[in-house]
């Protein structure tokens, strides 16, 4: 009986794994293949190449500086991101007549398409004609290029990246709040924490672990994953400030055609959003309160 119950599960579950291997782990398979091969786009002859491509990898300026780019550019998004979504999740959660108003603004750039609005963004940075670049006049600080300067383009492409993830991780922790037991509060109140500080730090927040948890891994994963403002706005310029792991492996694989190089990087890309998707569910994990 328990052996016919094994196999009339398996039977279950066979199509879904079956989907699983061919949209997931089948691909997984060919990028590690192509990635130990010397093959470019349309070629005929392809040629094993071993480790060589990691080995040129951590050789090649541009992967160390395209790789220096996305880190600086999650660890400018990231905290504002996961804080941000919070804070304004906390304001609009407090509305009653209002909430669904607020809720609409700001998810408004995560429904929107993200190469439509970088074109709406590249009029308003514009160095002559946007409004940004008006009001930078105003106060006395004409000839700001926020695009095309080294120094200021990859922090204005996080600022756009904070825009379009705020509203997202918003209706995360909006979802987390009202999952939050009222009688809680008044526990707390009884206890003596009748202030809203008190509230959030003895109640909300450490409630709110495992949605802190998600939004910062997904946060991160989707930082790391920045391309669209890249490709449209910079085109990883000025001087290379901008080019980022998935722009320059994009280059590599549809530009350059070197597929092999290319599935060596996404490897690699891979490689850090596992590692660091572990090991912040693992540090977050530790504080994590589950009801």
């Amino acid at each position: 009986m328990n052996r016919a119950k094994a196999l009339a599960g398996a039977a279950f579950a066979a199509p879904a794994f079956a989907l699983m291997l061919a949209l997931l782990i089948g691909p997984l398979l060919v990028l590690l293949a192509l990635s130990v091969t010397d093959y470019r786009l349309g070629a005929m002859a392809v040629k094993l190449v071993g480790l060589g491509h990691y080995a040129a990898l951590f050789q090649d300026e541009v992967f160390q500086r395209a790789l220096r780019n996305t880190f600086l550019y999650v660890a400018l998004v990231l905290p504002g991101a996961v804080f941000g979504g919070l804070g304004i999740a906390l304001l609009v959660h407090a509305r009653v007549r209002t909430r669904s108003f607020y809720e609409v603004i700001y998810f408004l750039p995560v429904t929107s398409t993200l190469v439509a609005m970088a074109t709406v963004w590249q009029f308003m940075l514009h160095p002559s004609l946007g409004p940004v670049s008006a009001v930078f006049a105003a106060l006395g600080m004409a000839g700001v290029d926020l695009l095309n300067d080294p120094s200021l383009a990859l922090g204005t492409l996080a600022m756009i990246g904070l825009w379009q993830q705020v509203g997202f991780n918003m209706v995360l922790f909006l979802a987390g709040l009202s999952a939050i037991p009222r009688d809680l509060y008044e526990a707390a109140a009884l206890d003596g924490a009748g202030g809203g500080i008190d509230r959030f730090l003895r109640v909300t927040w450490p409630l709110l672990g495992p949605t802190t948890m998600f939004v910062t891994i997904t946060s991160t994963i989707a930082a790391f994953k920045v391309f669209d403002t890249v490709a449209v706005l910079t085109k990883g310029g000025p001087l290379g400030s901008t080019e980022t792991l998935l722009y320059v492996l994009y280059l590599e694989g549809f530009q350059y055609f070197r597929t092999g190089y290319a599935a060596a990087m996404t490897i690699v890309l891979l490689a850090f959003l596992i590692i660091l998707s572990l090991l912040q569910a693992r540090v977050i994990d530790r504080r994590v309160h589950y009801a």
